[in-house]
């Protein structure tokens, strides 16, 4: 006969749970590399990581709420342990490779939402994976800049201001709403 409609439920509370602790982590992952950047007076690189730390805000938010739609409990642990004194490269590197498992767990997830016959929350990770992707390709293109352009780059961006002003997030300010 299937799975009954509280398992198929608990099924896709599980994976959205999951994804929340990813996004809380992220969160805190990218406020503590953006005040490390904004401490080397690197204004724009920490501008745009309060950013898209916002926009994992709104993703961690948008989990919880369909968790509660849904019945469940959203939890508030964050999946992982923030690295902190990282170089710079190190850090677009490490984020590019974050946001890209963060892809390929979402789109599993959606396998989990479509088994489950949950087509609201497979519509809310694909969603939220274009705007993942964004991220991704800019942490790249900021981790191909240093890597071919060096010093030379990051003194470019000495001394840009790290104020981000009133702010919907990284997504929203660089016109890639989805």
């Amino acid at each position: 006969m299937g799975k009954d409609r509280k398992e198929r439920k608990a099924n896709v509370i599980e994976v959205l749970n999951k994804a929340r602790g990813m996004e809380l982590y992220a969160v805190h992952q990218y406020m503590n590399q953006h005040y490390s950047l904004d401490s080397l007076d690197y204004g724009e690189l920490a501008a745009n990581m309060k950013l898209i730390a916002i926009d994992e805000m709104k993703h961690a938010e948008a989990f919880a709420e369909r968790i509660k739609e849904l019945g469940g409990e959203p939890t508030s642990e964050k999946d992982g342990k923030i690295k902190t004194g990282e170089e710079v490269l190190a850090i677009y590197e490490g984020d590019a490779a974050r946001e890209d498992a963060t892809i390929d767990a979402y789109n599993s997830f959606i396998k989990v939402c479509n088994e489950n016959g949950d087509i609201i929350t497979a519509r809310l990770f694909e969603r939220i994976i274009d705007e993942e992707q964004a991220h991704m390709n800019y942490y790249e293109n900021i981790a191909e800049h240093i890597k071919s352009l060096g010093a030379v780059y990051l003194a470019k961006i000495a001394g840009t201001p790290s104020s981000t002003g009133p702010s919907k997030g990284f997504v929203q300010n660089n016109g890639n709403q989805g």
